[in-house]
């Protein structure tokens, strides 16, 4: 599939004759570089910050390593960790991936496990975070274990068309799923995590930072924040960016929320792109609070999310298959059951997915059409 790129923005675009001549644009930067600097270091968003990222907002909280060993060590050693089953019994819808396969105009979401989803829509089919790994670690023999398969195998799969990048954690990103998912994809990822996926041979990619975004066949993939962090090893901590992701297109608004705490973006997002019909929220790995709070969202932080963000159907994403926190994994989703009951909401606008089930989102006056081609039109 063909990708016709215009990145040209601003002056630039209308001056290129001045490459032309070598002299002029010599002088040209020397004169102007000073000034575009300076008018850059002035202009830097928040969330930039020397060799890295932070999160600018209020609800922000930073846990360091001391935290994390009192999490995971100290505790421990109380006895506070709380019981888990031996085994999980989730029910799994049998998926061959044939009807996602033929499909080429109906609005999909199908829950693979974890955080990964795949959605079709206006004839494209789009990956969030795809791990189908066995572990979610550095290797495959010591890590958390996948507790339930994936709910449709690799090889099932329609061809992908896009791939959307949330943070560089092992559970967002693996490095295997991604090799073998290969260059084909456009991959859309936010900044820094290019130099990651250039060291497994893959180019057919754009790095966004929040509020930039991307159009795809007349579907906007828009970058936006989230509260989260990053890593892959105790030495470089936040040198990538974190985000969520809204993809809207003729007829349809989902909002992926990637990985994040509570946080103010959730109303600023739904002000700038919102209302959605979808909203992809995360519910576990939410224990303990003290430690879990500014970087992953509670069911029922969950639910005030999904009101913020004014979506119509949520769709809970990050649990029921690698235990990161000290909650059991079956856990979220009856917690999230007990937040709906408390607060009178409609059930149905809850699609509480089992592993590898597929839901069609019904939409009225939509006109949906196969598309052949893909046409980028990056927008800052």
């Amino acid at each position: 599939m063909r990708l016709v790129i215009n990145k040209e923005t601003g002056i630039f675009k209308n001056m290129k004759w001045i490459l032309r001549h070598p002299l002029i644009y010599t002088a040209g930067v020397l004169l102007i570089m000073p000034i575009f600097l300076t008018a850059q270091e002035i202009k830097k968003p928040a969330h930039h910050i020397k060799d890295g990222f932070t999160n600018p907002f209020p609800t922000w909280e930073q846990k360091g390593f001391g935290d994390f060993l009192q999490w995971s060590v100290i505790e421990r050693i109380k006895g506070n960790k709380p019981p888990r089953p031996d085994q999980y019994e989730f029910e799994v819808v049998k998926n061959d991936g044939k009807f996602l396969r033929s499909n080429r105009d109906q609005y999909t979401v199908t829950w693979i496990g974890h955080s990964t989803l795949l959605m079709q829509l206006q004839g494209l089919n789009i990956l969030t975070d795809p791990i189908w790994s066995e572990r979610c670690a550095p290797f495959q023999f010591i890590g958390p274990r996948r507790q339930v398969a994936p709910g449709l195998a690799m090889e099932d799969l329609p061809e992908i068309d896009i791939v959307l990048i949330s943070h560089n954690h092992y559970d967002h990103l693996d490095r295997l799923t991604l090799k073998a998912l290969g260059n084909k994809p456009f991959y859309l990822v936010p900044l820094g995590i290019g130099k990651f996926l250039e060291s497994i041979d893959i180019t057919n990619y754009e790095e966004l930072d929040w509020w930039d975004s991307i159009k795809i066949n007349n579907i906007n993939f828009g970058c936006t924040p989230a509260q989260h962090f990053s890593n892959r090893t105790p030495f470089n901590s936040n040198k990538t960016l974190w985000c969520s992701w809204v993809i809207s297109g003729r007829d349809q608004n989902f909002y992926y929320a990637g990985d994040t705490g509570y946080f103010p973006g959730f109303k600023e997002i739904a002000a700038k792109y919102g209302p959605f019909d979808m909203a992809a929220i995360p519910i576990g790995a939410y224990l303990p609070r003290w430690f879990m709070r500014p970087v992953h969202l509670s069911p029922p932080e969950a639910v005030q999310a999904f009101l913020d963000l004014q979506a119509d159907i949520f769709i809970p994403i990050h649990w029921g298959t690698f235990e990161l926190a000290d909650e059991p994994l079956d856990n979220p989703p009856a917690v999230l059951r007990e937040e709906i009951k408390r607060l009178n909401l409609d059930l149905d606008k809850f699609w509480i997915l089992k592993h590898g089930e597929t839901r069609i989102h019904q939409l009225q006056n939509a006109s949906m059409e196969e598309n052949t081609q893909l046409e980028l039109l990056k927008i800052h």
